[in-house]
């Protein structure tokens, strides 16, 4: 219903406009510097600075809770050895099943 309205208004708007009525010019910002087919500009010495200390951060933050909680990566029990599992736990059926 809305969309409807919408593009109604936009046709009627553009029916009765005058041919010799300028159009709308679009707005043009100014407020990032701006290549195209050049190179980008180098980024600020403090931003470079900047993000070695934000990675290197992450990096200890990773390391340090891999070295004390493990448990994260390799699980909170014990792994069961799976050489103790008997055939039925397996869902192996017996030899004899099919005789």
């Amino acid at each position: 219903m809305i969309r409807s309205a919408i593009l109604g208004r936009s046709v009627l708007n553009a029916m009765l406009r005058s041919p010799s009525a300028p159009a709308q010019k679009q707005i043009v910002r100014q407020g990032h510097a701006w290549s195209y087919r050049t190179a980008a500009p180098p980024h600020p010495k403090s931003v470079i600075i900047g993000s070695h200390l934000v990675g290197g951060f992450m990096w200890w933050w990773i390391l340090w809770h891999l070295w004390h909680e493990p448990e994260h990566i390799t699980g909170e029990f014990p792994y069961p050895d799976p050489s103790k599992w008997t055939s039925a736990e397996l869902g192996i059926p017996p030899d004899d099943a099919n005789e």
